[in-house]
């Protein structure tokens, strides 16, 4: 299958490498749309009584296998994503948050934001199966390697857009405390979809100058492809031309929120902190291609699956046919419309003034379902600290997270006024030749004092 997505994730976002969307600037005290769309019992500390968030984009992509030096390196990173035992992940993610507005009401905040969404992922790809139809097994020492997969492999890639309505209210208040409680509703509007799942895959892989092939083989496959996916895997053209679909699902996000006040109103809170759960819900892929097929792969006897049939593929379509060609694929059940689920994430922060212009914050996010299901949405287990110089107008950040594909990173970003911009992972990626780096940036301003 064709470099199905290194000429695509490597050549096309070289820069940008990452873990977590707006990392450090989430948990900013001023407090916005952006701060609604992680808790949106936020929305009732909105800074301004009204909000205007112009544009922001965030790009993260996490990987367990090329380092930001391997990029100006000679060898070939098909070569190094498949090279060593453990499994190859790979997450590219895309996130803009559109043109979006809230306001303050007496003791509630109220919000309409816009969302668009591009997600790209290998996901625990046995790397013995990567390189023999990557690189035709030239990172194998042996002629010979055996295959016992006991879970599910995918490659997988998801569009959709998202326009949400949030409510915050202040549920109780005193002198020094404060609490809050939130809600969105999300009206989501799948754009492309396409999904290769190898679950339990058992076999052999033999190579022979230079071809590999695949034989003993058992395996349960799912192919589903929607939209401009299932046409073309790894065509940015695919992605950005096929966001925002029909609407067709809902989701819902649910979030507290507890601070403790300064005496001086105009100094904000000492601590704040929160915890909510998002993305809780699903959507329906419908289109004219759509299809989703569940496979049993038995190859036997002498019988052998030649890889290199998929060298220069980027089409599921394509796979798929040529595995029914085969002979070696027996459909066990098939949907024309499906169902693919969001992915829900826990959410928990805290962020304490420690001197006047001086905070630090912790960020935690769990993923609720799990990434190697065919019918997920994958995301990623972050945890954040970020020290926090903090003006009115000004703040300097530099968020260090632990992320579960890539590891330790560190990067920073700034505001000024209503713009930010920043970097997760900037600092590593320069310094410790980190296996990602992203990047963000965005507008937004208020209108009047909260």
């Amino acid at each position: 299958m064709k470099k199905i997505i290194f000429l695509f994730l490597l050549l096309n976002s070289t820069a940008f490498f990452a873990q977590d969307h707006f990392s450090g600037i989430s948990t900013s005290k001023r407090i916005g749309v952006l701060n609604g769309t992680i808790n949106p019992a936020e929305l009732a500390n909105l800074t301004s009584k009204v909000e205007v968030h112009v544009f922001a984009l965030s790009t993260t992509v996490a990987n367990n296998k090329i380092g930001f030096s391997d990029l100006t390196g000679d060898t070939n990173l098909e070569e190094l994503i498949f090279v060593g035992s453990e499994p190859a992940n790979l997450r590219l993610d895309v996130e803009i948050l559109g043109p979006s507005a809230a306001f303050r009401y007496k003791n509630w905040g109220f919000a309409v934001s816009s969302k668009a969404y591009g997600k790209l992922n290998l996901v625990d790809i046995d790397v013995n199966i990567g390189d023999a139809i990557s690189n035709g097994g030239l990172n194998s020492l042996l002629n010979s390697t055996t295959l016992n997969g006991n879970y599910n492999q995918r490659l997988n890639g998801t569009t959709y857009g998202e326009l949400g309505f949030s409510a915050g209210r202040n549920l109780w208040e005193t002198e020094n405390y404060k609490l809050n409680g939130g809600a969105t509703i999300k009206l989501l509007f799948p754009g492309s979809y396409a999904n290769f799942g190898a679950d339990q895959m058992n076999g052999t892989i033999t190579t022979v100058a230079g071809s590999s092939y695949l034989s003993n083989t058992n395996a349960t496959l799912n192919i589903a492809y929607s939209g401009n996916l299932g046409n073309s895997f790894s065509d940015f053209d695919s992605y950005s031309d096929s966001v925002f679909g029909g609407l067709n699902g809902i989701g819902v996000d649910f979030g507290a929120n507890f601070s403790i006040k300064d005496s001086d109103p105009d100094k904000g809170y000492k601590f704040n902190s929160g915890l909510s759960v998002r993305n809780i819900g699903s959507m329906t892929f419908k289109d004219d291609n759509n299809s989703s097929t569940n496979y049993a792969l038995v190859i036997q006897g002498n019988e052998s699956l030649d890889l290199g049939q998929f060298d220069g593929v980027d089409s599921l379509q394509e796979v798929e046919q040529i595995l029914i060609d085969s002979g070696f694929l027996t459909s066990t059940s098939s949907n024309s419309d499906f169902k693919v689920k969001l992915p829900t994430v826990l959410n928990a922060y805290a962020d304490v003034r420690l001197i006047p212009t001086l905070y630090v914050s912790l960020f935690w996010q769990q993923k609720l379902n799990d990434d190697n299901l065919n019918d997920q949405v994958t995301t990623q287990n972050t945890f954040t600290v970020t020290p926090r110089f903090s003006l009115k107008n000004f703040e300097v950040f530099s968020p260090w997270t632990q992320n579960e594909i890539s590891g330790f990173n560190g990067g920073i970003g700034f505001r000024a006024g209503g713009f930010f911009v920043g970097s997760g992972s900037v600092i590593t990626t320069l310094i410790n030749d980190s296996k990602h780096a992203d990047f963000y940036f965005g507008f937004r301003f208020g209108i009047g004092k909260s």
